[in-house]
């Protein structure tokens, strides 16, 4: 937005300033991010930028720490790749063995996050329940109290229980982690919901079930699948739950690149981290499309 022809020198220059400023907080927030995508196309077993690669020579570029990726933990990673090649691959190694448990696990917690997510929220948005505020910061305090106080109270009560070291134990805590995420983005979107549509259906001779499946849950959706998002996010992310509950062979993605960072200080963990920085652009721009689709559903944007 250009400004306008009567504004003042003064006014350009705090306009000036000021997106100097935004600027500077931008270059500062994402610089160690955007950083890490050149470095993980480093051809030394470096973390800093070689003489090769400030003078753009090709030498000093490689994808060996994505092919790492695939090889680390392989019994054949030199043989023809070949099925029995990628089968080995499918089988061995290390990183892919930590995507399928991130995905498996990530996938698992959010259905049962939105699942009960979205059944608080919608209790929660009656005005006649009691309590809501006590209720409301009750589910939302996993995301609150500290995650190493969560952790330790996870795995003192898993070992109690039988689930510390397996993998449902995992997805429940996971879980629990989720289910705020998707309240608080349900409530967002229920508190512009039209509730006598609800009554309108039900004097149509509508059932609540049918009333929540062909009136509710259309108008809501975008809340509950940004909110399915957000706790897939926190799944896939989350390290500290998972080193107290986790077994040897339940290594997640950020845990093996936890244990990488302590064991093997190598690039590879670089060009996982651009493989997730990538796959976070696509989800946030997922939720941008669904917050977009929200506003002309309550028709603030054209």
């Amino acid at each position: 937005m250009s400004m306008p022809p009567h504004a003042t020198m003064f006014e350009r220059i705090w306009r000036r300033l000021y997106l100097a400023f935004c600027a500077g907080v931008f270059l500062f927030l994402i610089a160690p991010i955007i950083v890490i995508v050149p470095l993980s196309f480093n051809a030394e077993p470096y973390f800093t930028f070689t003489r090769d690669m400030l003078a753009l020579d090709p030498d000093g570029f490689s994808l060996r720490w994505y092919d790492r990726l695939l090889t680390y933990g392989m019994t054949a990673p030199d043989a023809i790749r070949d099925g029995a090649w990628w089968a080995d691959a499918w089988a061995n190694s290390q990183w892919i063995h930590a995507a399928k448990n991130s995905f498996a696990i990530g996938i698992s917690s959010t259905l049962i996050a939105t699942a009960l997510g979205t059944l608080a929220a919608l209790g929660l948005s009656r005005p006649e329940m009691p309590f809501r505020r006590a209720v409301m910061a009750l589910l939302i305090s996993p995301m609150i109290v500290p995650m190493i106080i969560s952790a330790t109270g996870l795995f003192f009560f898993y070992s109690k229980a039988g689930l510390a070291h397996t993998y449902i134990g995992i997805v429940l805590a996971h879980a629990m982690l989720g289910i705020p995420f998707v309240i608080i983005t349900v409530t967002a979107t229920l508190s512009g919901f039209d509730r006598s549509l609800i009554h309108a259906a039900a004097s149509l001779g509508a059932s609540p079930v049918t009333t929540f499946r062909k009136v509710i849950l259309p108008l809501i959706l975008p809340g509950v699948i940004s909110g399915a998002l957000f706790a897939f996010v926190t799944s896939f992310d989350e390290v500290v739950v998972v080193l107290f509950v986790a077994s040897y062979d339940q290594q997640t993605i950020p845990l093996q690149m936890w244990n990488g960072i302590r064991e093997q200080i190598s690039p590879t963990i670089l060009a996982a981290a651009t493989i997730l920085i990538l796959f976070s652009i696509a989800l946030l721009t997922t939720l941008e499309l669904l917050r977009r689709r929200t506003e002309r559903l309550r028709g603030l944007s054209g």
